[in-house]
């Protein structure tokens, strides 16, 4: 798939009040400093789309893009912010939750995982609370570049492994490198079957 276009719509903290019409939703979330802004500006081939930020948590707000005036990438807010007080949690967590399960034009939940770490109690969590509630994702391994082959791909084994202990198959999953635009074409091809089948 080419990206023709690719330009920032609205941001919202209610999903009632994202754009309105039937064109196709792909949202992306993941924990602070996962590497989704960049992750959604390398897909889109716009640096600065997406605002980046060193600081965990910048993204408080349901940012809609417009992919080639046919389909949106939804820039969502992170989930498990240690440093947030109690009270701005519940608060993302309810804006990323009722996103989530009421919005009819979200056809594909992009989960973003840090391939360098272990299995992480947080991310296992929220994809089974995906599982439970019927919401359609994707995994996507990000930092690519961070590690020698063998340990990414142990790391990735390890994931799959603890997936499966719940789940009878795994969803998709796409390696991803911002840097190197691993991955890009993998997952935007992903996005147009996705298109066509609607």
């Amino acid at each position: 798939m080419e990206i023709k276009s690719a330009e920032f719509v609205i941001s919202n903290t209610d999903y009632k009040k994202c754009p309105e019409g039937t064109k196709p939703e792909y949202a992306f979330i993941g924990r602070s400093n996962v590497g989704k802004s960049s992750l959604i500006n390398m897909l889109c081939n716009k640096k600065g789309l997406a605002m980046t930020s060193s600081k965990p948590g910048k993204t408080l707000l349901i940012n809609h893009f417009i992919i080639n005036d046919d389909w949106y990438v939804v820039d969502l807010p992170g989930y498990g912010y240690a440093s947030t007080g109690k009270k701005m949690r519940e608060q993302l967590k309810d804006i990323i939750e009722s996103y989530i399960l009421y919005r009819e034009q979200l056809v594909n939940l992009f989960v973003l995982i840090d391939c360098r770490h272990e299995p992480q109690k947080i991310d296992l969590e929220f994809m089974e609370w995906l599982g439970e509630n019927g919401i359609p994702f994707s995994i996507i391994f990000t930092k690519a570049d961070k590690l020698p082959v063998t340990k990414l791909r142990d790391n990735i084994g390890l994931y799959k492994t603890k997936l499966l202990e719940n789940w009878e198959e795994l969803p998709p999953v796409f390696i991803t490198s911002s840097e190197k635009k691993n991955g890009r074409d993998e997952v935007l091809n992903y996005i147009e079957e996705i298109n066509k089948s609607l």
